[in-house]
Order: structure tokens, then C-alpha cells, then sequence
């Protein structure tokens, strides 16, 4: 028995150590800190900085994207001609819309056989839109290359 009992308070005692006590502390904290400060910037009616500006649309074209992980996703036009491929040219980031909207349209229990729209705005930048589902994507701070993989194809 005494076996059991000291096993029983090294376990008690190895438990509270895991975690330092000023560590949850300080998670509490920077939690409260976080709610404090998006309660103040909603109450006080602070402006929100963080969404992209309107802009319009200047072009755009519908596409349809189909293929599967394995062999990459093509990118036809609506005439069903081939006008990219998601092997070739840098243009992984298609395989990346691809799955997003795909994964969309399963959620909403849509056939996936519809266009999408390919736009480019006003202020030169580039946006995927499913009418479909309403889901959209402002291609903003994924890189160079990911980006052109899809302005390539409006303009």
C-alpha cells in the first residue's frame, strides 16, 4: 500500500509542474487583453481596418476547373478548350483554388460542374468568384507566383 500512495502523490506533484503556474497566468491574460480590446474597438465604433477596399471589376471570364490530385487540374474555357494546367508553368496554387471551391460546393451540397469567374479589378487585382456558392477569394499575399497562375489567365 505505502507503494501505491507515494506513486499517487508523485503523480500529483509531476501534474502541477507541467505547466508553470505564471504561464497560465499569462494566457489568461493576453485572452482577457484580446476580448478587452475587440469590445473596446466595438463599442467605441472604431473603423475596420482589416477589409479589402471595393473595387470594381474591369474583366473577367468564366472557367471551369477539373481534375484530381493526382494528375493536376486543368483549366478550361468556355468553349471546354484547355487554357492551363496545374503542372505546368508554376501554377500549383490552381490545385489549391481547385480543392477550396470543390470543398465548398460538397459542403453545400452543389454539383460541381459549373463555371467559375476568373476577375481582375480595378485596382489590378485578382479574385476568384463561385456564383454557385457564393464563395470568393481575393488573391492578396499569396506570392508572386501563386498569383500569377491566375492573372495570366485574364489578361
Amino acid at each position: 500500500m505505502p507503494e501505491i500512495r507515494s506513486l499517487a502523490n508523485q503523480m500529483k506533484h509531476r501534474d502541477r509542474e507541467m505547466v508553470p503556474q505564471f504561464l497560465v497566468w499569462g494566457m489568461f491574460t493576453m485572452m482577457f487583453a484580446a476580448v478587452a480590446l475587440v469590445s473596446y474597438a466595438r463599442i467605441s465604433g472604431r473603423e475596420v481596418t482589416s477589409v479589402v477596399p471595393h473595387s470594381d471589376i474591369i474583366k473577367e471570364i468564366f472557367v471551369t476547373l477539373e481534375g484530381s490530385r493526382n494528375e493536376g487540374v486543368a483549366v478550361l474555357d468556355i468553349n471546354g478548350k484547355q487554357i492551363a494546367h496545374s503542372t505546368q508553368d508554376k501554377a500549383g496554387f490552381i490545385d489549391v483554388i481547385w480543392m477550396s471551391v470543390m470543398r465548398e460546393r460538397t459542403v453545400q451540397d452543389v454539383t460541381s460542374e459549373m463555371p467559375v469567374r476568373i476577375v481582375k479589378r480595378e485596382n489590378g487585382r485578382v479574385a476568384v468568384i463561385d456564383d454557385t456558392t457564393g464563395w470568393k477569394i481575393e488573391l492578396i499575399g499569396y506570392g508572386r507566383d501563386n498569383v500569377a497562375a491566375f492573372a495570366r489567365l485574364i489578361d
